[in-house]
């Protein structure tokens, strides 16, 4: 069988042999008591790579960030966002039904809200209005293309959000990949927000997973709403074997990824049917339109699927399509390959 290339999404890594390996020697115990050794082992190391005093497994980064809200905030607070942030835009909506809370979006530029936006959404206390207690910030941002905010960004929102007295919470599902594009500490980037969710299962390959991190006194309440919400696990140190291998192992190949959705992008827009703004390619999102008289986004899919690729078509003229582990540079050139021959037979 022809190796499958799937582009939807990095979701769809699978373990490394050592990981793998992990989970057969894992130490485990009951992680409701924090029992499970290997879970407190990965717990630590995500604390102490984040600069934060703790840090809690949780089962998905929707759990995580609804965790977090939850943890940070009151029913019926209000949460401001990036008009597109997956909190609000893929995550079926949990901050409200669930948690109680109050979307206030606001547009940014790639991902970005500009502080002075931010300062303006602010109001004043009044009886009207539910108080507004937490800004989320998305980084790498999904929806603006894997986008990275710098760390020179984030203190200027930190900034303006501290001296109002809202808590900050970082949806990090990609944040390694944001601190290796930019060749910088991952702490740079987290020592301006009070709590961060990243995800283990997507660029970093481990099989399932995600943590929270922050103060120890956000940890014990978020701890307490992950059992709320069902995510209290019993020998977890399965999938936190596979975790702590990911950290140790995974995170400066993710450069690679990176690499490889420039040479895809670039290869895509010498393409007229191809609108991507390369500046966006910063990671290893390419995302973007497809418009052709031919063809519309889920019909390109279905043709590339025949030679064994997979790329998301979002609508009929918008795509995604996510580079990670497991898709090499011959892979790249294979799906180039065949992007050109099915245009040249539309056109």
């Amino acid at each position: 069988m022809n190796k499958i290339i799937d582009l939807r999404s990095d979701t769809v890594t699978l373990p490394t042999e050592e990981m793998l390996q992990s989970i057969l020697n894992a130490k485990l115990g009951d992680d409701v008591y924090q029992e499970d050794e290997t879970v407190n082992e990965l717990q630590s190391l995500a604390s102490e790579m984040m600069g934060k005093e703790d840090a809690l497994l949780v089962t998905s980064g929707t759990q995580g960030n609804l965790v977090s809200l939850m943890a940070q905030t009151n029913h019926g607070d209000e949460v401001i966002l990036e008009q597109e942030a997956h909190i609000y835009y893929y995550e079926v909506g949990g901050l409200s039904a669930v948690a109680g809370l109050v979307p206030r979006l606001i547009k940014g530029i790639r991902g970005y809200i500009p502080p002075e936006e931010l300062e303006k959404a602010l109001r004043p206390k009044n009886i009207h209005y539910p108080p507004t207690t937490l800004l989320c910030i998305e980084n790498t941002h999904n929806r603006a293309g894997g986008t990275v905010i710098t760390p020179k960004q984030m203190k200027a929102l930190a900034d303006v959000a501290w001296s109002h007295n809202l808590k900050i919470h970082l949806d990090g599902a990609r944040i390694f990949n944001a601190a290796v594009a930019l060749d910088k500490d991952v702490k740079e980037f987290t020592k301006y927000v009070d709590s961060v969710m990243f995800c283990l299962s997507k660029g970093l390959a481990a099989p399932i997973g995600s943590l929270v991190v922050g103060s120890s006194e956000f940890i014990e309440k978020a701890r307490k709403i992950r059992k709320m919400l069902g995510g209290g696990m019993r020998q977890t140190g399965i999938i936190a074997a596979p975790g702590i291998v990911a950290l140790k192992t995974m995170i400066p190949r993710l450069k690679e990824d990176h690499e490889n959705a420039k040479i895809l992008a670039h290869a895509l827009v010498k393409h007229e049917e191809f609108k991507i703004d390369l500046e966006t390619v910063q990671t290893n999102i390419i995302f973007g339109h497809f418009v052709s008289k031919n063809l519309d986004a889920y019909q390109l899919a279905k043709e590339l699927q025949k030679y064994g690729i997979k790329i998301g078509a979002y609508s009929r003229t918008q795509i995604r399509l996510v580079t990670h582990y497991g898709i090499t540079s011959d892979d790249i050139k294979f799906v180039i390959d065949i992007i050109d021959k099915i245009l040249s037979k539309t056109t």
